[in-house]
């Protein structure tokens, strides 16, 4: 089966792994072929995309402009699409009593202007950041869209793994950090986001899909172009009407 045409590895992004591991097993069931999926993080996956080590790279944010370069220089036609939607969750430890922060408290959390949780109304208990590592397309979006491009704080605890961050924000009292959506889950507490200062709305597929949410993102697949005819049938299976169903189950936002 290796050899032939639906043999194919996707690479990259945490954020899009759970529904690719869940799109891969069904599309497998269902019309055959082997395809292997493992995360890293959106960066890893467009390198080895660029390498030619995987068909297809997973991604939580769009392509810079130096990657695109690479590849126009590599001589490669990539191709873009976008498979789902998802709401970035800002979650804190379950004992928190803070249940709302604003864009601009989120921001002098992270670059750390704000130290402790008493400064946004919680208990008097230091603030304790986690993010993800720099090679993350979250990371990336979460620095452009919510910090508006500021820099992390230096003591910022990256991990390696969206995983990671709801088990360390679980067993942390001070913690906060920042997930998809598919990765909220009881053992921590998503927080409702304003970036107005009025309108605070907690992250859901419901409120993701109405717009009220603030922080929804796109998520993609990338390939190039000369292996069109092997991943396009495992693509155009995701894109289907039972492939976007996968993508609610797993708890993002299909496209329609």
């Amino acid at each position: 089966m290796a050899q032939g045409v639906y043999a194919q590895r996707i690479k990259g992004s945490d954020t899009v792994l759970p529904l690719a591991q869940k799109e891969a097993e069904n599309y497998m069931k269902s019309k055959g072929g082997n395809v292997t999926v493992t995360g890293g993080g959106s960066g890893v996956g467009i390198s080895a995309l660029l390498e030619g080590t995987t068909e297809i790279a997973a991604a939580s944010r769009s392509m810079k402009f130096d990657e695109k370069a690479k590849f126009q220089q590599s001589k490669k036609t990539l191709v873009e699409k976008t498979i789902a939607f998802d709401a970035l969750a800002v979650v804190i430890n379950k004992s928190n009593k803070v249940s709302q922060l604003t864009r601009q408290q989120l921001e002098d959390i992270f670059t750390g202007k704000i130290t402790n949780w008493k400064e946004v109304g919680g208990a008097n208990l230091p603030i304790v950041a986690y993010s993800r590592e720099t090679s993350s397309g979250t990371y990336e979006f979460f620095k452009e869209h919510v910090l508006k491009n500021k820099n992390y704080k230096k003591s910022i605890l990256s991990m390696p793994a969206t995983g990671a961050i709801i088990q360390s924000v679980s067993q942390t009292k001070g913690a906060i950090g920042y997930v998809g959506l598919a990765y909220v889950s009881p053992k921590v507490k998503a927080v409702k986001v304003s970036y107005d200062g009025k309108k605070f709305v907690a992250p859901s597929v419901a409120t993701a899909k109405n717009k009220t949410y603030p922080v929804v993102r796109p998520l993609f697949f990338y390939y190039d172009k000369k292996n069109a005819a092997k991943v396009t049938p495992f693509i155009n299976y995701v894109l289907s009407a039972p492939g976007q169903k996968i993508v609610a189950e797993v708890g993002y936002i299909s496209l329609k």
